[in-house]
């Protein structure tokens, strides 16, 4: 069983290619001969589809303009990661911008939202819901607020075995039949690449109404 530990604090799964300098973090072929380097550890950190904003309205049964009471949007997502231990650390920096209908009164509006480690592009391993508030002041029409959440996923389940990187960054001899084959392409390959990669997705906790308004509108 995969030891993933995630947690809120206040408040998904490629291989980035290059055919330039090797860098940490990624996968370079050298010439169709080879690979250099090898992925990173760390989680990519993203926001997943029409999870990033949320609006209210101030009759649950109209979703229409003149009904909108509160829209907030999920942004600058930013990460920090640590992985030079046993357990990788991540922490995810994010704001909300909220907007209001009606400026009177000073009020406040929490809205929820969710901190999720997949692994594999499917497979959720741990999920933490945080709620995030937005404090408007007597005639102000806009706010913004800031949230924060971390992870931590055992570094052994984000290595690849080591088998899996000697077929990957094994010399290949130019022009032989070995060199055409792409081994990221071989399925053992990418079944081992899939299972040792994680993805921190943050996003807002929205109702089936909710998410059907935000893919259809």
């Amino acid at each position: 069983m995969t030891r993933t530990r995630l947690l809120a604090l206040t408040a998904l799964p490629l291989l980035a290619l290059a055919a330039g300098c090797a860098k940490k973090g990624e996968l370079v072929v050298d010439s169709g001969i080879g690979v250099t380097a090898l992925r990173s550890s760390c989680p990519t950190v993203g926001v997943p589809d029409y999870t990033g904003d949320v609006t209210t309205f101030v009759d649950p049964s109209r979703t229409d303009s003149g009904a909108i009471d509160v829209v907030a949007a999920l942004t600058d997502v930013r990460s920090q990661c640590n992985d030079s231990g046993d357990k990788v650390y991540t922490i995810t920096d994010f704001d909300v911008l909220g907007r209001r209908s009606d400026v009177r009164g000073a009020r406040s509006v929490q809205l929820p939202y969710f901190v999720t480690v997949v692994r594999g592009g499917s497979a959720v391993v741990a999920k933490r819901l945080g709620t995030v508030t937005l404090n408007f002041a007597d005639g102000q029409e806009r706010t913004q607020a800031h949230a924060r959440a971390a992870s931590y996923i055992d570094r052994a389940e984000a290595t690849l075995p080591a088998d899996i990187r000697a077929k990957i960054t094994r010399k290949r001899k130019a022009g032989s039949d070995e060199a055409a084959v792409d081994p990221l392409a071989e399925p053992d390959v990418r079944a081992a690449l899939a299972r040792a990669s994680f993805e921190l997705l943050v996003g807002f906790q929205l109702s089936e109404q909710q998410l059907a308004y935000n893919a259809t509108r």
